[in-house]
């Protein structure tokens, strides 16, 4: 779908369309909508951005308490969303040995002890050796720098999702 057929769908079209490019979050879509027409790509996923970027503290957080566990029960019981277990499964999270599971799960509960919601990394932008690694040392981030840090990641699955529904832009010139 291009942009301008972006701009001409329906309220819960677009929501039906748009809603979990970020996880779970269709709110985040809906409100959006109001904001058409968009010029481009670009311009759609900034206005999520601009969105994302203007929640307080608690509703950044509100976001990422959403997102699954890498490797955790949604995925062994298979009730990932469709996005979710695509992107785990293209950076090998179904294929850790039982050690890593083990690593991952500890690490995991670690994490969201520590910061209160789930680690959240773009799974299709890595693998599961850097997945692993990045969780250890995010682990050792400040709460306010992880959280930041977390929303990035974010807005990278959201890039890439969006990507993924809408066609870019091409130019006319030669």
């Amino acid at each position: 779908m291009d942009i301008g057929s972006v701009n001409y769908l329906p309220y819960e079209d677009f929501v039906d369309v748009f809603g979990n490019v970020v996880e779970k979050c269709p709110l985040i879509t809906a409100a959006v909508w109001s904001r058409r027409p968009f010029s481009s790509l670009a311009d759609l996923e900034a206005s999520i951005n601009d969105f994302i970027d203007s929640l307080p503290e608690s509703g950044k957080e509100g976001i990422l308490r959403v997102h699954p566990d890498l490797t955790g029960r949604d995925l062994q019981s298979e009730t990932l969303t469709r996005e979710s277990r695509e992107e785990q499964v293209q950076a090998g999270l179904d294929t850790l040995t039982t050690a890593e599971v083990s690593r991952m799960a500890r690490l995991n509960t670690e994490y969201k002890d520590h910061f209160g919601f789930p680690f959240v990394i773009c799974a299709r932008m890595n693998n599961k050796a850097t997945i692993l690694r990045q969780l250890e040392e995010r682990l050792r981030n400040e709460r306010t720098i992880e959280r930041a840090c977390a929303i990035d990641e974010v807005k990278k699955i959201c890039h890439l999702r969006l990507q993924g529904l809408v066609v870019p832009e091409t130019s006319n010139k030669l």
